[in-house]
């Protein structure tokens, strides 16, 4: 086999490993000792190792792709990452990953310290798009891609929020239920805190004059949303619907502990299709997203910006409705529990 038509494949087929464990030991990932032995010694043998680097400096790439995350301990963002993983990893790509923790100040220092250490690109999974944002573009000479939020003049790529609040919106419309609560962000945060609040007020009090929507801004945060519950019940509502699972969940800990029962007295709701939905009781009704799914959509989409490959100007992220047991149907005979309204 001559040097020069040696492959990452040809490597991982002779070590009997696959090209994903081969490229995570050329980017100094973890692999087993056993594993990076047996490939260490192909290298070696095949002369590849010397290939591989004179390559990257050659096509002047680093191999690196830079991620702004605006919190890590979430499930959206945790399926994100795993879905970028499964295109990067066996193309020979390394991830540097830096946290904005929901503040718009250290997306924008995040984005420029990725563009000084020297990425070929930067996926930035937003907390709201800014003109400042849009500016620093067009000074950073790399592909840059957004997701989460959009804006006209950026490359983006997200779900469709508002078609997922109209969903929702839609469901509890026809399931008879008049009187909401949206728990949910700021509009600072456009996708989650106008676009998908928005689509579900609209579809929900559709045609209808006596129907309400009522708003309490809780935060992304489970225990905030716990905090606040007491606060939404005051509201006499038939149906407590979160922005995000997350949210929901709070609330159905907040019914659980003072006994309120779920769907009987209190319908709840939300938006994300987590996994735990399924096994907390009653399981929750809600959209899901397939945020591992979007996660592939934006590396493959990364990878074409950084090769100079045609992309495709719409791509429709799907996301489904999943009927479960937290909501149930009511009509005019039903009466809300009187005993909300004195409820801390």
């Amino acid at each position: 086999m001559g040097d020069n038509k040696v492959t990452i494949q040809d490597i991982a087929d002779r070590a009997g490993v696959s090209k994903s464990t081969v490229s995570r030991y050329l980017n100094r990932g973890y692999v087993s000792a056993e594993k990076a032995e047996r490939i260490r010694a192909v290298i070696d043998e095949t002369g590849f190792q010397s290939n591989f680097f004179a390559s990257r400096l050659k096509t002047k790439r680093s191999k690196l792709i830079g991620l702004v995350l605006p919190r890590i301990d979430s499930v959206s963002v945790g399926k994100l990452l795993a879905g970028i993983g499964y295109i990067l990893e066996p193309e020979g790509y390394q991830a540097i990953m830096l946290v904005s923790q929901l503040d718009v100040e250290k997306e924008l220092g995040n984005i420029i310290s990725l563009h000084q250490q020297g990425v070929d690109g930067i996926i930035i999974n937003s907390v709201g798009i800014t003109e400042r944002h849009i500016a620093l573009q067009k000074d950073i000479h790399i592909p840059m891609l957004y997701t989460g939020q959009y804006h006209p003049e950026a490359n983006c790529l997200k779900v469709d929020d508002e078609a997922a609040g109209r969903m929702m919106g839609a469901y509890l419309k026809q399931m008879g239920h008049e009187r909401a609560v949206f728990a949910g962000v700021t509009k600072t945060d456009v996708a989650v805190g106008v676009e998908r609040r928005k689509g579900f007020t609209d579809a929900f009090l559709e045609g209808r004059s006596g129907a309400r929507v009522d708003f309490i801004e809780t935060g992304f945060g489970f225990l905030n949303a716990y905090n606040l519950a007491g606060d939404m019940l005051r509201l006499k509502p038939t149906v407590i619907v979160g922005a995000t699972d997350n949210i929901s969940l709070g609330i159905l800990r907040y019914l659980h502990e003072r006994e309120i029962k779920v769907p009987e007295e209190l319908s709840v709701a939300g938006f994300g299709g987590y996994d735990v939905g399924a096994v907390v009781y009653p399981a929750l009704t809600t959209v899901a997203f397939n945020f591992e799914l979007v996660g592939m959509n934006v590396a493959q989409r990364m990878l074409d910006f950084i090769d100079g490959r045609p992309v495709a100007e719409d791509v429709e992220l799907p996301f489904f409705f999943v009927e479960r047991e937290s909501v149930r149907r009511v009509g005019s005979q039903d009466v809300v529990r009187q005993s909300f309204a004195g409820m801390a």
